[in-house]
């Protein structure tokens, strides 16, 4: 039985959809360039044995996502200046 494309895309969602939900600025855009580098680096995966791999993989990491999610957010810390930089300036460009 061979992968579909649905469902591959479907974990890439699931994966990105879960990283966002970090607070921590740091562990979010590392996890999103992350996923991002693994999708485009195996996008001309054709064998179907390396592709379950991936695939099999992928699902870990998501799971690990999930639970690493719920911890660090139970610590969350301030903001950093980055991010409320970039809120205050979609703040001013609504106010605008």
């Amino acid at each position: 039985m061979g992968l579909g494309r649905e469902a591959v895309l479907k974990l890439y969602g699931d994966l990105i959809r879960e990283s966002r939900k970090w607070h921590s600025y740091n562990y979010r855009t590392f996890a999103l360039r992350k996923i991002r580098h693994e999708f485009q680096e195996n996008k001309s995966v054709t064998d179907q044995s390396t592709l379950k791999e991936s695939f099999v993989h992928g699902q870990e990491a998501l799971e690990l996502i999930k639970r690493q999610v719920v911890i660090g957010n139970l610590y969350s810390t301030r903001p950093l200046i980055i991010e409320t930089q970039s809120h205050e300036e979609k703040c001013v460009a609504k106010a605008d």
